[in-house]
């Protein structure tokens, strides 16, 4: 079963919701479709396009925004799918200062590389070896990121996360993690 992106009614990306629930909230006029799916529904009165794409008829406050979670899919995301210590395609993630000498698991010292450079820095400091990072690692910001981070995405989302802090297309996200 697909996923649909839920926008609040200022076209802000809130989060994924499973095609059953977009349909009712369409069908009981809470939200309208912005960009349909290729997946069609087959009834007994017809047929429906189901959205990929939806947007509330009213806004909703969100009060309080969670921290972004640390997941591979999202520090793929956040890198682009590109390794940041020699720019080839990310496969693995890799801790900037080593768990083994210290280092946490957390969006400063997590990274995205290729096998290569992983196998290569293996457990040591960047110092050590001469590297230096191409960008240094941050946690991301934005409604954006809390979507990418769940691991759910559909390159028709593309458009309307873009404006909130999405570099690259979800297409790489989608490769680079699998």
């Amino acid at each position: 079963m697909s996923q649909t992106l839920v926008l609040n009614a200022t076209y802000e990306p809130l989060g994924v919701v499973t095609d059953r629930r977009a349909l009712i909230l369409v069908l009981n006029q809470r939200a309208s479709i912005v960009e349909d799916s290729d997946v069609v529904l087959h009834y007994a009165g017809g047929e429906m396009v189901l959205p990929a794409v939806i947007r509330l008829t009213k806004f909703v406050k969100i009060p309080y925004r969670h921290a972004i979670p640390l997941s591979r899919r999202a520090v793929f995301a956040r890198d682009g799918g590109k390794c940041v210590y020699c720019g080839a395609t990310a496969t693995s993630i890799d801790h900037v200062i080593p768990r083994s000498r210290g280092g946490a698991h957390q969006w400063e010292n997590v990274v995205a590389a290729c096998h290569k450079c992983n196998h290569q820095k293996a457990d040591r400091m960047l110092k050590e070896i001469g590297w230096k990072l191409r960008s240094l690692p941050r946690e991301p910001a934005g409604a954006a990121w809390r979507i990418l981070g769940t691991g759910r995405s559909n390159e028709r989302w593309s458009a309307y996360l873009e404006p909130y802090g999405v570099v690259s297309g979800l297409t790489s996200v989608s490769a680079a993690s699998a």
